[in-house]
């Protein structure tokens, strides 16, 4: 891949990511602090869980990508108490990574960084992350009206927020 074609991607993902990331704050604004603790399984994530693992990793990916380098990180961090704090800390920290991988050189998003046994060029990695994203925010909205909460509107209307066509 040549560094233009780098920029390219880029330029896709970042408009991507930022579309996808307006839905994923509907969806875990969704989630009542009252009912963060529902699981559908005692094998899935907490709804708590879950809205917190979304941001962690987006975070997380675009700071690899940045660095040039994944990372594990040493321990689990602390989850935010409430789905404000959780949204709050994704604002915060999605506009600084963001940016971080904006500015990166055309050299750096074409370099080739492993991942899991994967071995891709930086940049290529960012759509990773909107479908990890997408999956793990798909499993969170099938759990709102169990949990008794309305399900926004995410690729079109909901039986709660139904599609409005422009007047």
């Amino acid at each position: 891949m040549s560094p233009e074609q780098g920029k390219i991607f880029l330029n896709f993902f970042v408009g991507s990511i930022e579309q996808e990331s307006q839905t994923t704050r509907k969806v875990i604004a969704a989630v009542p602090d009252d009912k963060k603790g529902y699981r559908p399984s005692e094998k899935s994530m907490t709804a708590h869980e879950l809205a917190w693992h979304i941001p962690e990793s987006e975070i997380w990916f675009l700071k690899s990508v940045a660095d040039g380098a994944f990372a594990m990180p040493d321990g689990e961090a602390p989850k935010p108490a409430t789905m404000g704090d959780i949204l709050n800390w994704y604002e915060k920290n999605l506009k600084e990574q963001m940016a971080r991988v904006k500015a990166l050189p055309a050299e750096s998003l074409v370099k080739t960084v492993p991942f899991f046994g994967m071995e891709q060029p930086a940049v290529m990695y960012l759509t990773f992350l909107t479908h990890h994203s997408v999956h793990h925010r798909g499993q969170l909205s099938a759990y709102l009206r169990p949990m008794g909460a309305k399900v926004p509107s995410i690729y079109g209307g909901s039986a709660d927020f139904p599609f409005q066509a422009p007047a």
